[in-house]
């Protein structure tokens, strides 16, 4: 701090109170401490699309002594492409679902962090718990934070930080701006500084077919057509062309993608002449691989059991290898269900291999779906089993980042102990939490594959439901909860009979459940997918309004408003008033202004909510 009295001698001044003004506005309150710029990037990123984040754990990696020719070829290209004789700078490794392409990318990107040549990773995923790794909003920010982390890079980090200081909307700027402000620039701007050896040299991405479309317009009152997921994939494709082209990007790029018609035709008419293509298929030979992964399972299993070395015999490989048709997939369920299962080894292997005997046919995803078919058909409800699965993973109406299993239950639970009922024997397909994990982790599919065959009824034969099946089940049990007042939530707000300690629910897990309960997407879905209007009446009139709102704003307090914002409650509401006015034709004057006077009893209103 600079001296009130420089240079000034025998000054003897008691009782002086020195205030600092820096840290005040011309208010007189106090601003909050500014955020670094290293902060600001670290706001905008997908963490969990790092290649060894804590969300992928998890996540398939090759098994020992598998893949390794086309490992070898990868990490071969990366070090020494430039040698090639028309050298490339992107290589597309594709192949169709199950082949295993997400596992090469992991063990490759495990294989150049500890080589040093690792610039940065993201893994695109469908079905993670984090909408993030969906969509292409943070792709950029997440590479270049990476670029930053890298220790060989410290002037390039400098550029970039010094891009987020001068200009932190640049999150908001279309992909090409990003790229060209947040990575593009500070490369160039290090150009005089020629790449050093231990330089990264290669930048992955994975499962680019995963991303989905992120929507810039409302389309009830917008003309825009809405944007596709192959529109935001050939962005990003020709944001990473561009890059490649650039004479200062020093980086490779893999990109792996199923074969789909926009990305092949992407690289088939636009990246050609820069893009060398990898498709895994049987050169690589996946048969070897996929008997010796089939072996160490077994081995597992005699070792657990007593079996004799000689289980199960040469030709049940054989057999099983010709079933997966080249899809590690398969193979890969097989041993989790043989695990996981805890049943008699030779009865699984049975029921495996009698699954697929009606493959007699050549489509090679038959085998795999005889075998989803029969885990299945292998619940204790099946039906119910397949509802709920397709409820979280394939119409994700309960989708919210990292929400833990016990928040999802609550949705689906008509008693306690309900799923573990209902999931028994699907341990091979869904990752379902221990007892001891649940209060954090989340239900997972171990493979999109899954959600393909639930999909596609040409594939899922009678186990095939539809969209607006799942959603009639989903509002029977929103509505159930809302008449009900959620007695877990209450239990856990010490306003209902106590159902056990189980039941607690955390502060973060109250405010999950309202995510959900009053997300926009649901609360559509829910009230639109009523057909027996006649139930509104007794709905409508049993939902304890007062109360929702009073827990919401009350109990949840400000630091709820702040996650979700207030506008969402009053969106919810709004629909079930206008539903109760337009839809029931419940008399207006009792409808309207009832439902307006409580909600004005517990917060102020909005003008958007006043004026309905």
């Amino acid at each position: 701090m600079p001296s009130h009295f420089k240079n000034a001698r025998n000054v003897n001044i008691k009782g002086i109170t020195n205030i600092n003004a820096n840290n005040y506005n011309h208010y007189g309150l106090e601003r909050s401490p500014s955020k670094s710029s290293i902060e600001k990037l670290r706001e905008h990123i997908a963490a969990g699309a790092l290649h060894d984040s804590a969300e992928r754990c998890d996540a398939p990696k090759c098994h020992p002594e598998t893949r390794v020719a086309v490992q070898d070829e990868l990490v071969s290209w990366i070090c020494h492409g430039d040698s090639d004789e028309v050298p490339k700078k992107i290589m597309w490794v594709t192949g169709p679902a199950g082949t295993g392409k997400t596992a090469i990318m992991d063990s490759v990107a495990d294989t150049c962090q500890g080589k040093g040549t690792l610039g940065a990773t993201f893994f695109f995923s469908s079905f993670s718990g984090s909408p993030d790794r969906r969509s292409k909003r943070c792709l950029v920010p997440t590479l270049a934070y990476q670029l930053v982390q890298h220790d060989a890079l410290g002037q390039v980090a400098e550029q970039i930080l010094s891009t987020v200081e001068r200009n932190p909307a640049v999150f908001e700027r279309k992909l090409e701006v990003q790229l060209d402000q947040l990575i593009l620039q500070p490369l160039r701007a290090c150009r005089n500084h020629a790449p050093l050896p231990e330089w990264p040299k290669v930048i992955l991405i994975d499962g680019l077919d995963e991303c989905e479309a992120d929507q810039y317009h409302d389309t009830a009152r917008s003309n825009a057509p809405p944007r596709s997921k192959e529109d935001d994939q050939i962005e990003i494709l020709a944001v990473l062309k561009k890059a490649a082209s650039d004479p200062d990007f020093p980086f490779r790029i893999i990109i792996a993608s199923r074969p789909e018609h926009a990305i092949k035709r992407f690289f088939t008419d636009v990246a050609d002449s820069m893009t060398r293509e990898l498709f895994l298929d049987e050169k690589y030979n996946p048969d070897a691989d996929m008997a010796l992964f089939l072996e160490s399972k077994f081995s597992n299993i005699r070792r657990q059991c007593h079996l004799p070395s000689s289980w199960p015999g040469g030709h049940v490989s054989r057999r099983l290898v010709d079933n997966a048709s080249g899809q590690f997939i398969y193979v890969a369920t097989v041993g989790r269900f043989m695990e996981g299962s805890g049943g008699d080894p030779d009865q699984l292997l049975k029921q495996v291999l009698q699954s697929a005997d009606v493959t007699a046919s050549t489509n090679p995803l038959a085998p795999l779906d005889a075998l989803y078919s029969h885990i299945l058909r292998s619940s204790p409800d099946p039906h119910l089993s397949i509802l709920w699965v397709n409820l979280i993973f394939r119409e994700r109406v309960l989708d919210e980042p990292n929400a833990p299993a016990p928040i999802i239950r609550l949705f689906l639970e008509s008693y306690p102990g309900q799923a573990s009922h209902v999931f028994r024997n699907l341990n091979s397909l869904v990752f379902i939490p221990s007892e001891k994990d649940e209060k954090t982790a989340s239900y997972r599919l171990y493979h999109k594959s899954l959600v393909d065959f639930l999909q596609e009824s040409s594939r899922s034969g009678n186990l095939f439901v539809e969209s607006n099946v799942v959603v009639d089940y989903l509002a029977d049990r929103y509505f159930h909860l809302w008449t009900s007042r959620c007695q877990s939530i209450q239990e856990s707000l010490g306003t209902g009979p106590g159902r056990g300690p189980e039941r607690h629910l955390t502060e973060q897990d109250i405010h999950t459940f309202f995510q959900i309960f009053f997300k926009k997407d649901v609360v559509d879905k829910v009230f639109f997918a009523v057909k027996d209007l006649n139930r509104w009446d007794g709905i409508i009139m049993s939902c304890d309004i007062a109360w929702w709102l009073q827990t919401c704003l009350e109990k949840i307090g400000s630091s709820y408003a702040e996650r979700v914002g207030t506008a969402t409650i009053y969106e919810a509401f709004h629909s079930v008033h206008m539903m109760v006015s337009i839809v029931v034709r419940v008399d207006k004057s009792l409808a309207g202004p009832d439902f307006l006077f409580i909600v004005s009893l517990v917060y102020p209103m909005q003008p958007k909510l006043q004026a309905s």
